[in-house]
């Protein structure tokens, strides 16, 4: 199965948003792409999920239009993967064979959207334009927490050690103690820790350790 590309550091990307449709049918991925390229819409089109993961950019922000029923990996498959992966990517589902069941999961399973075939030209439109609304916004969050988890995995093991402490509402001579160190080092390791992580507030800090959470840092 193809793998989902991750998110790249917050200062590798760029803000010009992309609809990604993901159809089978050949005539509906000519009809979307004159639709949206008539307004402008920076598009890619894709006969496969495994296409779309080969093309995929996690630089830009966007949003995905997505077949339910394709071969080898369904609409439903793909979304699955996307979020396992954490894609910030809204996901509008259509399909010809729509019923009420189908669209329940859908809308259960994160989707922004079911639009059923043959669609409306300007709900689509409509559709799309509010999800690459959200799209972006859900791109800026992603790129917050890459850079917040950049900053903490920056931090050496005995400054990682040393936040846990004052996450835990330690003093420094409580800190020294506990790690069998001076108070002066670990006043050292307390300056070190509050520049890699750009803020000087204990509160900031604990929102930047706790929104990002490392496997393998040691923290909850």
């Amino acid at each position: 199965m193809n793998a989902v590309k991750p998110m790249p550091p917050s200062g590798e990307r760029t803000t010009i948003p992309v609809v990604y449709i993901v159809d089978d049918d050949d005539a509906v991925r000519a009809s979307l792409r004159f639709l949206l390229e008539s307004v402008g819409s920076d598009l890619r089109c894709c006969s496969s999920a495994a296409e779309f993961l080969d093309i995929y950019d996690p630089r830009r922000p966007g949003c995905l239009v997505l077949d339910v029923r394709m071969p080898m990996m369904g609409g439903f498959d793909l979304q699955k993967l996307l979020a396992e992966g954490a894609v910030p990517l809204p996901v509008i589902f259509m399909t010809g064979h729509g019923d009420v069941p189908m669209s329940v999961r859908a809308m259960k399973s994160g989707a922004f959207d079911f639009i059923e075939k043959p669609f409306n030209y300007q709900v689509m439109l409509d559709t799309i334009q509010a999800a690459l609304a959200r799209g972006v916004q859900l791109h800026e969050e992603a790129q917050h927490r890459s850079k917040r988890k950049a900053r903490l995995l920056s931090l050496s093991p005995r400054e990682r050690a040393v936040l846990d402490l004052m996450i835990d509402g330690k003093q420094s001579k409580q800190i020294a103690h506990e790690l069998g160190i001076s108070p002066k080092t670990v006043e050292v390791h307390r300056a070190n820790i509050r520049q890699k992580l750009g803020t000087d507030s204990l509160a900031q800090i604990v929102q930047i350790v706790f929104g990002v959470k490392p496997t393998g840092a040691g923290y909850p």
